[in-house]
């Protein structure tokens, strides 16, 4: 007499779909999600009603560095004409701009400024600006390293002024300390809408 097939239970898949779900949300909440990376930037205010516009500033007190859609770097420092220059340069002339230490006659104009303890009455270039102005199809990661320069001549020129001062560096300093040096070295970075320069 043949033996009947013996039929074997099948797997109870209903609960399958409830359990992928939680499993789901488990490794969501509990992954750690990779942060983009940025510059901290404090943002303008919004334009006023009724604003005036904004006064005329010296060429000499100007640095303008400018990059096209072909990542070319332009940069304009005082009364200097244009030139063409790496991106490990700007560091170096942004410095130089800042600080004027020479007092030359084409880089921003030096001005007796009353500071905060321990400096005193100071010669500065209160009045310069730096202004960073690209083009629509610059890259991105250019633009954040040229950024990065920018703001790195400022804490390099700060960094270097505490170590003179209070003899250690910017970051080991009190607030009423880092207040008095930001106000020595004030940050000057205008960022001008992108533009579209071609192939200028």
């Amino acid at each position: 007499m043949a033996k009947g097939k013996k039929k074997v239970p099948g797997l109870n898949g209903s609960s399958m779909a409830d359990i992928s779900f939680i499993m789901l949300i488990f490794f969501l909440v509990t992954t750690s999600m990779d942060t983009d990376r940025g510059l901290h930037v404090r943002l303008p205010n919004p334009p006023e009603e009724n604003q005036q516009d904004p006064p005329k500033v010296k060429e000499r007190n100007t640095m303008v560095v400018t990059v096209n859609m072909h990542n070319d770097i332009m940069a304009k420092v005082g009364n200097s004409e244009h030139k063409l220059v790496d991106l490990s340069e700007i560091r170096q002339l942004a410095k130089e701009f800042i600080a004027n230490k020479d007092n030359n006659p084409k880089l921003p104009e030096l001005h007796a400024v009353e500071l905060p303890a321990p400096f005193g009455v100071q010669n500065i270039t209160k009045n310069h600006v730096i202004s960073f102005v690209t083009d629509r199809a610059t890259s991105y990661d250019l633009y954040f390293q040229i950024e990065n320069e920018l703001y790195g001549a400022y804490n390099e020129l700060r960094d270097e002024l505490a170590k003179r001062t209070f003899g250690y560096g910017y970051n080991q300093c009190n607030e009423d300390q880092q207040l008095a040096v930001r106000q020595y070295y004030k940050c000057m970075i205008s960022e001008a809408e992108p533009k579209s320069y071609g192939n200028q």
